[in-house]
């Protein structure tokens, strides 16, 4: 999808060199997926303690069923 962004010039630049990109387009998607990977974590982050834990559960003999 074509998009015109007006992002930093300095702060692009910067993350080329840093991440080693040959594009600017190879940059905002990578920001782009380290983005969505960062937001997806947080609302794993927000399930602690509202999943219930068995402490019971044997794993091992689970996987020896299949």
């Amino acid at each position: 999808m074509a998009t015109n962004l007006d992002i930093d010039r300095g702060l692009l630049e910067k993350a080329l060199r840093l991440g080693g990109k040959k594009t600017k387009k190879a940059v905002v998607i990578e920001a782009l997926e380290e983005y969505v990977r960062r937001l997806e974590q947080m609302k794993i982050i927000d399930l602690f303690g509202k999943v219930d834990f068995d402490p019971a559960y044997d794993y091992k003999k689970q996987r020896r069923r299949e």
